[in-house]
């Protein structure tokens, strides 16, 4: 312990040649809801907008000589790498999923410049990872793990040195999202229990639960992409060895749609953009809010890599959870004056999102895809009691997965 400490600490004054610290916010807002301290440590700040700096640089510096480096990333590591690579002098070349956001492909071109190439190979990170491995294997390299190295868990646990002396002390809690274990692993180790760690991981991707209720690293039958900077399938083996004794009560697991809503609230309250990776932390803060009270608590705020495109979905997957959007299929009866009747029953705060209808020939029934955004979720049980009341005939699909993924 002690040793991993020094050498932790050593990355981390290493590192200053490189970039300064990221900051260590106390935000009012959070902190006046929950009636706690609570301070966000901003990663999405770092020159690549996330924690994956750390590692690449401690990883890289630590092999002289090497003048060839090999990546699999989500998006993350391989900027990491690539602004690394850009700095040494040294050539990277950086596999990624095809899945992976144009944003983040272009930044790490950008990062990387004439010192990289860029592979997009498989749907899902454990595949790119294995095209990555092989092609190392063959070509030659140093293969640089996005979380399974100890030289890469090691520079990721610089934050949490940052984290203690910018605080001036010990927080009572960190919060730290969990991918692949690298970070999470790396400050847990260097907090050891001198301070609470929580664990949160996207529902698609929980691997480290997964792994604490087995025992050990176990693969994921499917894996969701949309929290990308944590979409990972597998636990590494060197972070789940630092992890394997925690309690798996401090391992959180949350939907994709409800982290949704924490990064439309930092974006439209504070004005701070966050990747779905780099909300998870703040949104776990609602389920521990009785044991935070009065405590000081930090977040990590793992990264800040948004495609703006994805805004769209964003908000839609904020407002399903949130409640105050809902999708109905409406049996329409096919005779004039049908939909006027049903746009009475609308209340003054309810507004039509979607609407698609054909009227089919023959038939005393049309069917209506409908989507409604009202202002409170309480709104949907006065709509619906009229819609009851009229005798309209409709199914809520909000919650249907199948379904949704056709026609949301």
């Amino acid at each position: 312990m002690t040793d991993f400490m020094t050498r932790a600490r050593a990355a981390e004054q290493a590192m200053r040649t490189v970039f300064p610290p990221t900051p260590l916010q106390r935000n009012a807002h959070l902190s006046d809801r929950y009636g706690a301290d609570i301070w966000l440590k901003r990663e999405d700040l770092s020159p690549v907008r996330s924690y994956k700096i750390r590692g690449a640089f401690n990883a890289m510096r630590k092999q002289q000589g090497q003048d060839l480096f090999v990546c699999a990333s989500a998006g993350n590591h391989a900027q990491g790498v690539a602004y690394m690579c850009k700095h040494l002098g040294v050539k990277g070349v950086i596999f990624m999923p095809v899945t992976t956001p144009q944003q983040k492909i272009q930044k790490t071109r950008i990062f990387g410049g004439e010192n990289i190439e860029i592979h997009l190979i498989g749907d899902y990170f454990d595949d790119t990872l294995a095209a990555a491995q092989a092609w190392c294997a063959q070509q030659g390299g140093y293969f640089l793990s996005p979380f399974d190295d100890e030289d890469v868990i090691e520079g990721q646990a610089s934050l949490a040195v940052e984290i203690e002396a910018q605080l001036g002390g010990l927080p009572d809690h960190v919060i730290l999202p969990v991918g692949g274990g690298g970070m999470s692993s790396g400050v847990a180790t260097w907090f050891g229990d001198r301070t609470h760690c929580l664990f949160v991981e996207p529902k698609g991707g929980a691997c480290l639960h997964a792994a604490m209720a087995a025992g050990h690293p176990v693969a994921l039958d499917q894996v969701d992409n949309f929290v990308d900077g944590a979409a990972v399938g597998k636990i590494g083996a060197k972070p789940f060895a630092l992890l394997k004794d925690r309690h798996l009560s401090d391992v959180h697991v949350l939907s994709e749609d409800r982290i949704c809503t924490t990064m439309i609230e930092m974006l439209n309250v504070e004005g701070i953009v966050l990747e779905p990776a780099g909300a998870l932390a703040i949104e776990a803060l609602g389920d521990i809010q009785s044991f935070i009270r009065g405590k000081t608590v930090v977040c990590v705020t793992s990264g800040g890599n948004f495609d703006f495109e994805r805004l769209p979905e964003v908000k839609e997957r904020a407002q399903r959870y949130s409640g105050v959007k809902k999708y109905l299929i409406l049996r329409l009866p096919q005779r004039p004056g049908a939909l006027k009747e049903f746009l009475g029953i609308l209340g003054p705060e309810d507004d039509i999102a979607r609407f698609e209808y054909m009227k089919k020939s023959a038939r005393n029934f049309g069917s209506v895809l409908i989507g409604i955004e009202t202002c409170k979720p309480e709104n949907f049980a006065r709509l619906f009691a009229h819609l009851d009341e009229a005798g309209f005939t409709y199914t809520d699909i909000t919650e249907d997965e199948t379904l949704a993924q056709f026609v949301i």
